[in-house]
């Protein structure tokens, strides 16, 4: 599939109130795939979008990569907008400067091992006290933490059909 421009494609909107919701969506989409129903709409393979989504919830607990800090001026715009982002949603084709595909955790993964990183991930996001805060946000609430994760999910999985 070429290069397409996120920031323009028309995706599904989806909202999950809680991680298991997500996961049904994922589990879901994963059978579509199984039997030749799912269709792409971005660039991303459905493997590569659960492991991207699970490698970042995990990030809270192992740390995060050093370019994941965004400069002074975007992290107080972004902590001004925080109620906003985690009630509405994460904006689509943002990309990290001066990282290489614009973001991090996005390895071409088999759907099945991307489905078992998520779920591992978000059972984690249930039970665990994260260790790093967000370089985004800053300190987050568990109920804050868990929706950005949620947001997350939503804009990625809304790039798929099935």
């Amino acid at each position: 599939m070429s290069d397409i421009n996120t920031k323009k494609i028309k995706r599904r909107v989806l909202r999950f109130n809680s991680p298991d919701e997500a996961l049904r969506e994922a589990e879901r989409l994963a059978e579509a795939e199984r039997d030749g129903r799912l269709k792409r709409l971005g660039n991303w393979t459905l493997g590569q979008a659960l492991g991207h989504i699970a490698t970042w919830a995990d990030y809270a607990y192992e740390g995060y990569p050093p370019r994941a800090t965004p400069p002074l001026f975007i992290r107080l715009v972004l902590r001004f907008m925080r109620a906003r982002l985690l009630k509405g949603s994460l904006p689509q084709g943002v990309r990290i400067p001066k990282v290489e595909g614009g973001t991090y955790g996005v390895a071409v993964l088999p759907t099945a091992e991307g489905l078992a990183m998520i779920k591992k991930s978000f059972e984690r996001l249930r039970r665990e006290q994260p260790k790093f805060h967000s370089p985004a946000f800053g300190v987050m609430t568990d109920e804050e933490r868990v929706a950005l994760n949620l947001r997350h999910a939503e804009l990625h999985l809304g790039f798929f059909e099935g």
